[in-house]
């Protein structure tokens, strides 16, 4: 039976949400041909019920009569179709299948309720070959040649995803750093449009902001003891200001394509309140927080006795290193849907542009002191990974003043609030997942 079947398959894949609890069962909501023959494919959504919740599931399968070893790999299991026994597999490693991606997007054609489209002006090559990239946790993505990269959104929410939202309405504008979309895939969830895929421009020739600073990091690290960041090979100060002004360029294009709002004191208020009651569900689950919950609930309430309006807008929502690419020219963000795991609802909400500030301070702190988490040397590296995070956050601040982002005093409350909430999530995200890598968010409390 393909539901079995595939419930085996799916609670090992490493974008499945789930992992850690037994599926209840699975069931095919949607089975859609997509192309006939040997091979065929077939376009499933399924959902997958645990603990009485239920998630649904994009996939893409393969049926062949036999599998050929470059698809070992994608192996799924044997199945008895209609005509015959067949192997099913993970279509999305199969570049003979997933052209139909291409060829559909650029005629804009459908099947059965999932629907292609491409941007108004835009031509694709339908010649490229697909490969996967196997980086992503939640996603899968697919590269086709050097120009496009497809993101398949395997766990689905009824509505328009917010990267589609943003890149198409940044592009219209024709914003700066960010990837050129070119097309993306529906299909209606609950009679809801919802976002099945987006593609976009490939950045073949460009470095991830993480791999970056790293390098940075290590060159420090090697350098002679007591030598100052700025004077290591690989000072990373210069693009963190680049950065940063890139940064409050988005920020800008982010306002001007849909606008701002603002948030009043007693709207600020309870959003710190949201701040103690993570606090406390943090401290419940990793006690050596405790100790540092005085200087936490110092910070939130000094948040909230802001007494001015707050300007609120559309903002990336997950900001990190690891979210920029380097080309040969200049920063581009990605990544603009948010955290996969919150609802649509608050990943499209509006909120103040310095939780992504916040954001790439945190991640700054996490490059610095990333190596050090099992190094034998960690003491004596401690004082250059904390000079480090130091340069390149006043770096990126600089920069995004200098592109006109907007920081001002009474902000200054708010940003340390954003981030010391995010240092919480990544302490309670490290016990759970990389407990010898509790001290790295630790460290920004003191």
């Amino acid at each position: 039976m393909l539901e079995e079947l595939l419930a085996a398959w799916i609670a090992r894949q490493r974008w499945f949400g789930g992992k850690g609890r037994p599926i209840d069962s699975l069931s095919i909501d949607s089975d859609v041909v997509i192309e006939a023959g040997d091979p065929s494919l077939r376009h499933l959504i399924v959902s997958v019920w645990q603990e009485g919740s239920r998630e649904r599931y994009q996939l893409l399968l393969g049926l062949r009569r036999e599998l050929p070893d470059t698809l070992t790999h994608a192996f799924i299991g044997p199945y008895a179709a209609d005509d015959g026994e067949c192997v099913v597999y993970d279509a999305v490693h199969d570049h003979e299948l997933t052209r139909w991606i291409l060829e559909s997007m650029a005629a804009g054609s459908g099947r059965a309720g999932v629907r292609f489209h491409h941007l108004p002006g835009v031509e694709i090559d339908t010649n490229q070959r697909s490969l996967v990239l196997g980086a992503e946790q939640s996603n899968t993505s697919l590269v086709f040649g050097e120009k496009y990269i497809c993101k398949l959104f395997r766990r689905l929410v009824p509505g328009v995803n917010p990267e589609l939202e943003i890149v198409t309405a940044l592009a219209i504008r024709q914003a700066p750093h960010i990837a050129q979309p070119y097309g993306w895939i529906e299909t209606d969830l609950d009679e809801t449009p919802t976002t099945l895929a987006i593609m976009q421009e490939f950045l073949s020739n460009s470095t991830d902001g993480w791999d970056l600073a790293l390098t940075s990091v290590r060159d420090l690290y090697n350098s002679l003891p007591g030598l100052p960041a700025a004077e290591a090979g690989g000072d990373f100060a210069a693009e963190a200001g680049r950065l940063g002004a890139a940064t409050a360029r988005v920020h800008h294009e982010l306002r001007e394509a849909f606008g701002t709002e603002v948030m009043e004191p007693h709207e600020i208020k309870r959003m710190a309140e949201d701040f103690r009651r993570q606090l406390g569900r943090a401290v419940g689950e990793v006690p050596e927080l405790r100790e540092h919950v005085p200087a936490l609930e110092l910070a939130y309430h000094r948040a909230e006795e802001l007494t001015t309006e707050v300007r609120v807008q559309r903002v990336h929502g997950d900001y990190h290193l690891g979210q920029v690419m380097r080309t040969t020219t200049d920063w581009v963000v990605l990544d603009f849907e948010g955290e996969p795991g919150q609802p649509l609802a608050e990943r499209r909400a509006l909120s103040s542009p310095l939780r992504d500030v916040a954001g790439m301070l945190r991640s700054f702190d996490y490059a610095a002191r990333h190596l050090l988490a099992d190094h034998s040397e960690a003491a004596r590296l401690e004082p250059m990974a904390e000079e480090w995070a130091k340069r390149n956050r006043a770096a990126f601040l600089e920069g995004y003043a200098e592109g006109g982002g907007v920081i001002t005093p009474a902000d200054t409350a708010l940003l340390r609030a954003f981030e010391l909430s995010k240092a919480v999530y990544e302490v309670v995200y490290e016990a759970r997942n990389r407990p010898t890598w509790v001290s790295i968010p630790l460290a920004a409390f003191r």
